[in-house]
């Protein structure tokens, strides 16, 4: 693999980056709806957010946002300039990826997760991935699905792996897993969900929307856990009901350790990956193989 110097000087790297701080602050505000949650998303202040759209505009000569007090919309000088805007982030991230490829390494392939999809999904799909090709370097993030989203459509993320991604440009999805939740209660005399009793699992997104439509009462449980696996355990230590994965409960069922509630209702529980149309399609392909392997070798064990 050819090796390409690039040179800078000290000046021109600072406008460059302070170009392209403007333009993903201009992206952010755009996303977030307002200036205040776009300071938060980008851990800044809201003066700082501000001056950083008034350099931008003085820049281009046109106001871009008209602020009031639902947050900020677009003028049209804003909408014009959302796609060079987008366009200028994108370049600049993939060129940033590409160019730091460690000593060693071939090429950068940068991985992000929900927080709750990082144990054991994320984490067996990295040692995956070292395992079988080592001349890749490898970044890792885990955040809330909106970042993840944003950084696959600026190309500052190769794949994503999220319970609920939702259509962004030059972003691709695809399906990793899927199987039904249903409802079990240590109790066999009581097969009902008790509010008392009920633990309640973040399945993602989707669970939760038919969850709290289906038992509104349920909403609040006094025991909430991110992890299927811990969830699990806990009610077989402790006792008390939860929606589970049924190939990890199939074996409690069989030894009456747990009873299925029969009069609520299934959910389904899926993960997809999403990836930047712009990363190298042989690296995605490889990768993706890897987490589609990972996810059935280790289906049992991590949710």
């Amino acid at each position: 693999m050819r090796q390409t110097n690039i040179i800078l000087s000290l000046d021109q790297f600072y406008c460059i980056k302070m170009d392209i701080e403007l333009a993903r602050t201009f992206l952010e505000i755009v996303s977030a709806g307002s200036f205040v949650r776009a300071a938060e998303r980008l851990h800044v202040t809201q003066t700082a957010v501000s001056a950083r759209v008034q350099a931008l505009e003085t820049q281009l000569g046109r106001p871009l946002f008209v602020r009031n007090k639902s947050g900020a919309r677009l003028t049209p000088a804003g909408r014009d300039f959302l796609q060079y805007a987008t366009q200028l982030v994108q370049i600049w991230e993939r060129a940033r990826h590409q160019v730091a490829v460690p000593p060693g390494r071939e090429t950068v392939l940068s991985l992000g997760g929900e927080f709750s999809l990082w144990n054991s999904l994320l984490l067996n799909w990295l040692v995956w991935l070292r395992r079988d090709r080592n001349t890749v370097a490898l970044r890792s993030h885990v955040e809330a699905p909106d970042r993840l989203m944003d950084r696959l459509q600026s190309s500052a993320l190769d794949i994503a792996i999220l319970y609920a991604p939702y259509h962004r440009p030059d972003v691709k999805i695809t399906p990793i897993l899927s199987e039904d939740l249903i409802a079990v209660t240590t109790d066999p005399d009581n097969r009902t969900l008790s509010g008392e009793n009920y633990v309640y699992v973040d399945w993602g997104p989707d669970f939760a929307n038919h969850h709290d439509t289906a038992f509104p009462g349920l909403k609040d449980a006094g025991t909430f856990v991110d992890l299927g696996p811990l969830g699990l355990r806990y009610i077989l230590e402790a006792g008390g009901s939860g929606y589970f994965r049924t190939r990890a409960i199939q074996r409690f069922i069989d030894e009456e350790r747990l009873f299925p509630v029969e009069s609520a209702p299934t959910f389904s529980y899926s993960v997809y990956a999403a990836y930047s149309r712009r990363a190298p399609e042989e690296i995605i392909d490889w990768a993706l193989n890897g987490l589609r392997e990972v996810a059935k070798q280790s289906f049992d064990k991590w949710v």
